[in-house]
């Protein structure tokens, strides 16, 4: 229960179902950032103090045990690696790695002390059964649907989960709320990464990885050095702005390369690539073969697109999209569709130019 509409409302739901109902909160203790006068205030976002009240509340509200998990550690080590991918150069996904590390990892390992059967979530996604084996499925709502941000998860976990408002468009979410008589129920939803509420991304890092921020060259397709950067930290695959660059037309990050130090730009059209490599690959479906069709998505708000995907050893894979397709970041989740299927996903190591 992190506080907001989506965790309360499947909380509400799945009392009002008969389960005996456990609230648990993950207290992460984080504080950043740190204001410049010294003083320390909590970050928010899905954990912060205030939504560890508003989560208690509804817990009181349905008569249901509530517990708040200190997660700290844990917690510190998903920033570090946060920090870890800016300074190789990748741009991270904390909040795929907290799903797989926490929300679905540690607490499996609560769910098992305290004896309970399932670890329920307020994702918009589904889950199915085909011939005995779980399925994840896109949620309803495709604008807030979050499979995508769940394709780690091992199978074993998945059938353990239910998403009870996966059915559920957001607005059916919160009129469900008003129902129930939540407080929350027009809460908005926390868009930005929970310990960079001010999204300076490059502060997080530098504090942690100063290393990051070395000057370097800023190069061109041809490698002709065009400008100087403050540190690969402060950049990501299809950045625009912050470049300090006056090239005359509209340039754009297309990698970056953290051995040599070096910041790469080009046009738009630099951005455009066929395929993309990608390691720590899991399936979560069987007999597809070496080689198979899916849709596939390469960032969070990216529209599927139809592509052959090629198994190869080690975990690695290799994606060949129809059309060319805009900022393949390394560090980022690749994710294969059939449908509203989830068919498995990686982690994307490198754009390919062939």
């Amino acid at each position: 229960m992190s506080g907001g509409v989506d965790s309360s409302v499947a909380a509400c739901l799945l009392r009002e179902q008969g389960y005996d109902v456990v609230g648990l909160f993950m207290r992460v203790g984080a504080e950043e950032p740190e204001p410049t006068d010294g003083s320390c205030r909590s970050h928010q976002g899905c954990c912060s103090s205030t939504d560890a009240a508003d989560a208690r509340f509804v817990a009181g509200k349905l008569d249901i045990p509530f517990f708040a998990l200190n997660f700290q550690r844990d917690f510190e080590g998903l920033i570090d690696y946060f920090s870890d991918e800016y300074a190789a150069g990748r741009t991270p996904n904390p909040c795929v790695v907290c799903n797989h590390r926490l929300k679905f990892g540690k607490i499996v390992e609560y769910a098992d002390a305290v004896g309970a059967r399932y670890i329920a979530t307020g994702h918009y996604a589904l889950l199915d059964r085909r011939d005995g084996v779980v399925v994840l499925r896109r949620g309803v709502d495709l604008h807030k649907d979050q499979s995508y941000v769940l394709f780690g998860l091992a199978r074993e976990v998945l059938d353990r989960v239910l998403f009870p408002i996966g059915h559920l468009t957001k607005d059916e979410v919160r009129e469900q709320a008003r129902r129930i008589g939540l407080a929350v129920s027009d809460k908005p939803d926390s868009v930005e990464i929970c310990f960079v509420p001010d999204r300076d991304y490059a502060r997080v890092v530098r504090k942690r990885r100063p290393d990051a921020f070395r000057e370097g060259d800023v190069v061109n397709d041809s490698g002709e050095v065009v400008g100087r950067h403050q540190g690969i930290g402060h950049f990501t695959v299809g950045q625009r702005r912050g470049l300090g660059i006056a090239a005359g037309v509209p340039i754009y990050v297309t990698s970056l390369n953290a051995e040599q130090n070096t910041v790469s730009v080009g046009s738009r059209d630099q951005l455009h690539k066929r395929a993309l490599e990608a390691d720590r690959v899991a399936m979560l479906v069987d007999g597809l073969g070496d080689r198979f069709r899916a849709d596939v998505k390469i960032r969070y708000l990216h529209e599927a697109a139809p592509a052959t995907v090629h198994i190869l050893p080690g975990g690695r894979c290799r994606v060949d999209f129809d059309e060319p397709q805009t900022a393949l970041t390394p560090g980022q989740a690749v994710v294969f569709y059939d449908d509203d299927i989830v068919l498995g996903g990686g982690w994307i190591s490198a754009a390919v130019d062939d």
